[in-house]
């Protein structure tokens, strides 16, 4: 159709909605074609009960992929057709098993030889076309099920929107953001410590003479996030990633993500091996961003902080 050539794929569920309520309309026609009153939209629910014993509501929806409320809706139109008989008792005493009568069995019978008919027509559509839609389908509904379309668009809103950040070294002006982004999202679930207040009190002295290094995230020219390269005085570690602060206003944009490499890339340019950071398990996307950028759990490293409950590294040379 001329509209779904203007709107592009946006309009994918409109487009699956239009062939599937011409699909379903052919359907209605083909039942009246083999003498069959019936509605389509029974079908999947009516093919389980065919197969053999009653079941409950809550495996008929596992079965066909339905919601619970909508099995039972359409038991009880079949249930007034004469189809199906509900709360009847089973093998194992469970009541409110749904299974065919006789007249369900019948058309049971009946059904078999359309739908033999039917499978041959579609594999003749298949057999015309270029792609097979049937395959198709089912390929599509598994790559869904890793990933949902709307993980998917969300990724793409977050590359997109990420092209607008930008990662600069720190400049005296940032200072203030430096410390107002931290005490943002700290104050939000601790409490300021001491070695917070040095750190974003003073940070060219702190962080800066000492050989670290500040990145400040830039969104439309406004700074929405920062990050810290520390300089540790320790045998194992020569570098702590830490400070990182990201504004709610520009969360999912890929900011942490952006920061974070500018980190590993600074820290490698460095020539430090191992990369080490300090966090706590309840800031679950910062946690999760930090496995994502390759970050393994440790523990044993002495730390400053009260909210410290989960100590981690990168090494450097395998990522």
């Amino acid at each position: 159709m001329n509209l779904f050539d203007k709107t592009g794929k946006m309009a994918l569920g409109s487009r699956l909605r239009l062939l599937t309520a011409k699909v379903t309309e052919e359907a209605s026609k083909i039942y009246e074609l083999y003498d069959v009153e019936f509605n389509p939209k029974w079908f999947p629910i009516f093919f389980v009960l065919s197969e053999g014993n009653p079941k409950t509501i809550t495996e008929i929806a596992t079965e066909v992929g339905h919601s619970q409320p909508s099995v039972t809706k359409i038991i009880k139109e079949m249930v007034l057709s004469g189809l199906v008989q509900e709360n009847l008792k089973s093998i194992d005493k469970r009541r409110n098993v749904a299974g065919l009568t006789d007249k369900g069995n019948q058309l049971a019978e009946k059904i078999k030889i359309q739908c033999a008919d039917i499978d041959i027509a579609i594999d003749c559509v298949i057999a015309e076309a270029t792609n097979n839609l049937w395959e198709a389908i089912a390929e599509w509904e598994y790559l869904f099920e890793q990933k949902s379309l709307y993980q998917r668009v969300h990724e793409q809103k977050k590359l997109r929107e990420s092209k607008n950040v930008q990662i600069i070294n720190y400049e005296p002006q940032y200072k203030s953001a430096f410390r107002s982004l931290n005490e943002e999202w700290i104050s939000a679930y601790f409490e300021m410590e001491e070695t917070d207040f040095i750190a974003l009190n003073n940070p060219e002295e702190y962080i800066l003479a000492k050989g670290g290094k500040i990145f400040v995230a830039l969104y439309n020219n406004e700074p929405v996030g920062v990050c810290a390269l520390i300089k540790m005085e320790d045998k194992k570690y020569d570098f702590e990633m830490a400070k990182m602060a990201v504004s709610p206003k520009a969360q999912g944009k890929n900011v942490g993500w952006l920061l974070g490499q500018a980190i590993i890339n600074a820290a490698k340019k460095e020539g430090a091996s191992l990369l080490y950071l300090e966090s706590n398990t309840i800031l679950k996307p910062a946690i999760n961003l930090y496995h994502k950028m390759g970050f393994k759990k440790i523990a044993g490293q002495p730390t400053p902080y009260k909210r410290c409950n989960i100590q981690m590294e990168l090494d450097l040379n395998y990522n």
